[in-house]
């Protein structure tokens, strides 16, 4: 277990070295930073390096939903950056999907001001890297679920009853009929012609974090056509896909953020042992992939646990809720491991990983080593990108990443989106986001608990 007043010690690769060895972890490091580097080829186009920015949400949006002035600074920094592929974070699909009043929303109304986003990236990139340069683009696509909150108070759309998750909802609330379920597939399909339209390279139909696409797989106990069986469980995903290939052909790459592992208890949790959820199985997840992988999706973004409930699964920290029951690079070990499973069985697919940033200037090294032994194709950074925007631009040019400019793992981003703030990095960026992270701070307790986890 993680002593809360563990520091983060890793100094060098040799302090890491010692450390995954203590543990019992298996990582591999590279010093050369090349393979960061490589070309990624997908379909008929060309990521121009290994790295990735992963969808951050910066809870920035207009009312309406289209970008706002924060938005455009963020992927205008992101486009600067250098990283090959840029993953635009979660973007709703109807406006009761909304994670927040702020959340961006993808329709007919907002769809000038995606276009204009989608210019804004491509013109900071060929300004920083030249008239040839193009970071490749997926918008993701999302229904919030039980984690809608569309007017700024919760207003949950679940799939499925769940003791870990349901807090306080009353016995009797009602769960998203099939019917219902069934319309929401063509506003996915909307959305992702729209993208189409504007010049996406391709669409995230996402499928993790608990919200509503991930929860229906796991909707073991649920009735109907979209629960129980494998094939209910996995309807909803894959009649989104079908559609989409259907209305759209090749027109845009379809591709999802996958979660592979819940670590919650079955028959609650996807991607769990049965008789222990703290155990990846995962079966099911490379089933899916597999039949994906059969509809011409060629890449799959893989990620685990559950920001609101199990965020130590989700995103290793030094300083959160409660008090991990493993120590960080376990976590990162386990992510980093998942993504390698998935790789191993869907070897022509484009595989990106999660689950890197708490290693701080380290970052490089393991996801290098990893992207040399085959583990996946493409490193994804998420924290990393909010605290360092041109990190990519550093491995490019330097080989290697400055320490007092990682993120430090401290979880600030998310404690302003659990405020109602607009979301970025409070400690390397803090003229812009210290004052919304004080002002949603003010009257309320730390976020800080000396809890233990229990059930997570």
């Amino acid at each position: 277990m993680l002593d809360k007043h563990e520091k983060f010690q890793l100094k060098s690769i040799d302090d890491m070295v010692k450390k995954i060895k203590t543990l019992g972890l298996t990582m591999p490091i590279s010093a050369n930073v090349d393979a960061l580097l490589q070309s990624v080829k997908l379909g008929d186009k060309v990521i121009p390096n290994s790295m990735a920015i992963q969808p951050m949400e910066g809870c920035d949006g207009t009312t309406a939903g289209e970008p706002d002035e924060l938005t455009f600074r963020r992927y205008r920094r992101f486009a600067s950056g250098g990283a090959g592929l840029i993953w635009i974070e979660a973007t709703a699909v109807v406006p009761e999907g909304r994670a927040n009043p702020r959340q961006l929303y993808l329709c007919h109304q907002t769809k000038d001001g995606f276009a204009r986003l989608l210019d804004t990236i491509i013109e900071a990139a060929k300004a920083q890297f030249g008239s040839n340069y193009r970071p490749y683009t997926v918008i993701q696509l999302t229904h919030s679920g039980r984690y809608s909150k569309p007017e700024g108070r919760p207003a949950p759309i679940i799939a499925a009853r769940n003791p870990y998750l349901d807090g306080n909802l009353p016995d009797d609330y009602p769960v998203i009929s099939d019917e219902q379920l069934q319309e929401l597939e063509d506003r996915f399909v909307e959305a992702a012609e729209l993208a189409s339209q504007i010049g996406f390279d391709a669409v995230d139909i996402k499928s993790c974090h608990r919200y509503l696409n991930s929860e229906l797989l796991s909707a073991f106990t649920r009735e109907g056509n979209y629960g129980g069986s494998f094939e209910n469980r996995t309807r909803f995903l894959i009649n989104i896909v079908d559609k989409i290939k259907q209305r759209l052909g090749d027109a845009i790459e379809v591709t999802l953020r996958l979660n592979v592992y819940d670590a919650i208890p079955y028959p609650y949790g996807w991607g769990v042992d049965k008789e222990d959820h703290r155990k990846p199985d995962l079966t099911e997840p490379i089933r899916l992939v597999k039949i994906l992988r059969g509809k011409g999706i060629r890449m799959v973004n893989i990620t685990c646990g559950n920001p609101y409930y199990n965020p130590h699964v989700n995103r290793p920290y030094d300083s959160g809720p409660y008090i991990p029951p493993e120590h960080p690079l376990v976590g990162v070990a386990r992510m980093l491991e998942v993504a390698r499973v998935v790789q191993e069985n869907v070897p022509d697919m484009v595989v990106l990983s999660s689950g890197l940033s708490w290693l701080r200037h380290l970052a490089p090294y393991v996801a290098a080593g990893c992207l040399k032994e085959g583990w996946f194709k493409l490193a994804g950074f998420g924290r990393l990108a909010f605290a360092y925007p041109d990190f990519a631009k550093d491995i490019i040019e330097k080989g290697a990443l400055e320490p007092n400019k990682c993120c430090i793992a401290c979880g600030k981003c998310s404690e302003i989106m659990r405020d109602g703030g607009k979301a970025g990095c409070v400690i390397r960026d803090a003229e812009i986001y210290a004052p919304i992270y004080k002002a949603g701070r003010e009257g309320k307790p730390p976020i800080q608990s000396n809890r233990l986890a229990e059930h997570v």
